[in-house]
């Protein structure tokens, strides 16, 4: 069965066929000789569609705000298209109360609410194989406690030479990271140790701390942006060696959009700045001086990357800031953002905002990464704006466009094409 749950969700022959699926699905759900059907029911369903879909839009998009970015055109319309279908099930079905028309309209709406779905996620590409997204992985799993005990005398990462006998792979360990100073509740981190890890002799790690995004949750990295594959390549390049990748939760829950700030909301700075390096240099044998870590993430976790990176310079010199937000917001306009976490006042706001840290201050040891779809136009404006103010704050920093928009295929390529660049800065030569 191993090679269903490696078909591709997001390309190859399994799309067509569900495209297939549903189309003869969408036929059967509408071919009725009927013309009551056709001129008044039909046109009901859609026609009830559309103000669904509309009152949504409406709702989430200019009164409720659950995510920072807007939802893409896409999602909306694949919802509508679910709703009708199931107008026209329920209809079929009331209509004709015996058994095999139910199974028939049942399958039939099926199909369809699995291409909307199947195409939505395509768009984001967030379950991009069969076994992801029935929630099976190949990733090789450790319990923390089975960790070799740490060494007295690990080799520094540049002198690191493959002594044989390491694992193919990396490992991850899932664990929690509590927020001893800060008092904010997170869920499981997720921790990818490198085969060098493994050694007899350790070598002295890099860090990189990962942050997901808005909604998400830290297995997002594992799940839907080849973090392990893209770690155990680097890994395979540099004989065995790779940076101790820590995914820590900065939100709290899926929904939840704390800002990445200390606020009512949770002190989630605190807790990434201050808890999160303090528990790994208790837990985990690294490299615990300054150059050798680093923040990253995509979406939120972008943003708050940055936020730490220009707050706390001294804890994460170096960022991979992946189509984060121009700035920390809510969604909507800044005054939103103002009122429902600052208790409006602009000054506070600009105290922990990266643009105007960098318009203010100098930035000489730090330096990172600005990575944005080439089709993310509401991110892309932003994002040089912020590499060009990084720029003028004296950071060492590139910025690089990847095909594709706010999605998986950017964010899992993002951490690819940068994890050398990045890893050069915490000290593995290339």
């Amino acid at each position: 069965m191993q090679w269903l749950l490696d078909v591709s969700l997001i390309d190859g022959w399994l799309v067509p066929v569900l495209w297939s699926i549903a189309a003869v699905g969408a036929i059967a759900l509408s071919a009725i000789r009927s013309s009551w059907f056709g001129q008044v029911v039909v046109p009901i369903a859609v026609t009830t569609a559309a103000v669904v879909t509309v009152v949504a839009y409406v709702v989430i998009e200019h009164w409720w705000h659950p995510f920072p970015d807007r939802l893409p055109f896409v999602v909306y319309l694949w919802a509508g298209i679910a709703v009708c279908a199931i107008g026209l099930a329920v209809y079929r079905a009331l209509a004709d109360l015996r058994i095999k028309t139910w199974v028939f309209v049942v399958l039939a709406a099926v199909a369809v609410l699995a291409q909307s779905a199947a195409a939505v996620n395509g768009h984001f590409a967030y379950f991009p194989t069969v076994g992801s997204a029935v929630g099976t992985s190949r990733v090789n799993e450790v319990p923390l406690l089975s960790l070799p005990a740490h060494h007295l005398d690990p080799v520094p990462a540049a002198r690191w030479r493959d002594p044989g006998g390491l694992p193919a792979g990396g490992s991850v360990v899932t664990t929690d990271i509590a927020g001893r100073t800060s008092g904010f509740s997170a869920r499981p981190a997720k921790i990818y140790l490198p085969p060098a890890y493994f050694a007899a002799r350790r070598p002295a790690m890099p860090v990189l701390v990962l942050l997901a995004g808005q909604p998400g949750s830290p297995g997002d990295w594992l799940r839907s942006g080849g973090l392990v594959k893209t770690m155990d390549a680097f890994a395979a390049r540099h004989s065995g060696l790779a940076p101790v990748v820590v995914v820590a939760d900065g939100t709290g829950s899926t929904l939840a959009n704390p800002l990445c700030v200390d606020s009512p909301r949770g002190n989630v700075a605190t807790y990434l700045a201050v808890d999160v390096p303090g528990w790994i240099k208790a837990f985990l044998q690294v490299d615990n001086t300054a150059s050798s870590w680093a923040v990253g993430g995509l979406s939120y976790g972008g943003t708050c990357a940055l936020q730490l990176a220009t707050n706390y310079p001294s804890v994460f010199p170096t960022f991979l800031d992946i189509s984060g937000q121009v700035e920390p917001t809510l969604g909507g306009d800044r005054r939103r953002t103002l009122d429902a976490v600052f208790d409006g006042d602009a000054t506070a706001f600009e105290k922990v905002n990266p643009l105007d840290k960098m318009r203010a201050n100098a930035y000489p040891h730090s330096g990172g990464v600005f990575v944005v779809g080439a089709g993310d136009r509401d991110n892309k404006p932003g994002a040089k704006t912020l590499y060009e103010a990084a720029k003028s704050a004296g950071m060492e920093v590139s910025y690089e466009e990847i095909p594709g928009g706010h999605d998986f295929r950017v964010w899992s390529g993002g951490l690819s094409s940068q994890i050398d660049p990045i890893a050069a800065r915490l000290g593995i030569p290339r």
